[in-house]
C-alpha cells in the first residue's frame, strides 16, 4: 500500500508540458519519482520548464509540433531513441478557439479538432509498442486531458473546442476497450477552472470565475497533480475508458 501511488522508476511523456496543466502534471510526476519527457511547439518555453524542473529529478525537453503527422513521428523517434519503454503518456497538447456563430472560422475549427482529438490518436498509435513494451510488467497508462466542456455546456461560444473534447472523451473509452487486454490502460481527466494560458479567465478573472465553482477557489497544481498520478499509479490501474473529472464541482453546478 506505501507504494500505491508511486511512479518511481516510470517514464512518462506529457505533450504541451512547458505551461499550465501539462506543466503541473509533469511536476507532479517528477514528484512522485517519474523520469518525465516534456513536449511542446515553442523549443524556448519548453527547454526553460525542462530546466526548471529538473531540480526536482530528470526532465527532458523534446520540442516538438504535434499538430502534424511528421511532428508525431518526430516525437516518437526522439522518445523511442532514448527509451526502451514508455510507462505513461499524457496527451495534454490541445488548442482552443472562440468565435461567434455566424463567423466562426473553418481554421478554427480544424486547428483545434486536430490537436485536441486527432493527435491523441495516432501519437497513442504511433508510441503504441513503447507502450507495449511497458505493459509486458505492469500496467501502462495513456491519459488524455479532456474538458469539462466536452460534458456540459459553458456560455462562451468554442465550437469546435467543446465538439474535440467530447469527442475526446469517447475516443477515450474507444482506445481503452482496444487496449485494455495488452495491459494499457486509457483514461481522461476533465479539468475544470485551471490558471493557464488556454483558460486567461481562470489566470486573470480568478474573483469572477470563482462565484461559478461550488468548491469556491480555482483548482491549483496539486489537484491536478494528484488526479494525473492517481490514473498514472498502480491506485488507477482498473480504471480503464472513464473521464475523471476535476472541477470543484462546476459541472454538477451547471
Amino acid at each position: 500500500m506505501n507504494d500505491l501511488f508511486s511512479l518511481a522508476g516510470r517514464v512518462a511523456l506529457v505533450t504541451g508540458g512547458s505551461r499550465g496543466i501539462g506543466r503541473m502534471i509533469a511536476e507532479g510526476f517528477l514528484r512522485a519519482g517519474a523520469r518525465v519527457y516534456i513536449s511542446a511547439r515553442k523549443a524556448e518555453a519548453c527547454d526553460r520548464t525542462a530546466a526548471e524542473l529538473s531540480a526536482l529529478g530528470t526532465c527532458v525537453s523534446i520540442p516538438m509540433d504535434v499538430s502534424s503527422m511528421n511532428g508525431v513521428k518526430a516525437l516518437t523517434d526522439a522518445i523511442g531513441a532514448r527509451e526502451s519503454r514508455l510507462d505513461i503518456l499524457v496527451n495534454n497538447a490541445g488548442a482552443a478557439w472562440g468565435a461567434p456563430f455566424d463567423d466562426f472560422p473553418e481554421a478554427g475549427w480544424d486547428k483545434v479538432a486536430t490537436l485536441n482529438m486527432k493527435t491523441p490518436f495516432f501519437l497513442t498509435q504511433a508510441l503504441s509498442p513503447l507502450l507495449r513494451a511497458a505493459a509486458r510488467t505492469h500496467v501502462a497508462k495513456v491519459i488524455n486531458i479532456a474538458s469539462i466542456d466536452g460534458i456540459s455546456v459553458n456560455p462562451q461560444e468554442t465550437y469546435s473546442y467543446a465538439a474535440s473534447k467530447a469527442g475526446l472523451i469517447q475516443l477515450t473509452r474507444r482506445m481503452a476497450l482496444k487496449l485494455a487486454p495488452e495491459n494499457i490502460a486509457v483514461s481522461a481527466i476533465a479539468p475544470g477552472a485551471f490558471a493557464s494560458e488556454m483558460n486567461r479567465d481562470a489566470r486573470d478573472n480568478a474573483a469572477e470565475v470563482v462565484k461559478r465553482i461550488p468548491a469556491g477557489r480555482i483548482g491549483t497544481m496539486e489537484d491536478m497533480a494528484g488526479a494525473a498520478i492517481y490514473l498514472a499509479s498502480r491506485a488507477g490501474d482498473y480504471v480503464v475508458g472513464s473521464t475523471l473529472i476535476v472541477d470543484g464541482g462546476v459541472t454538477h453546478a451547471r
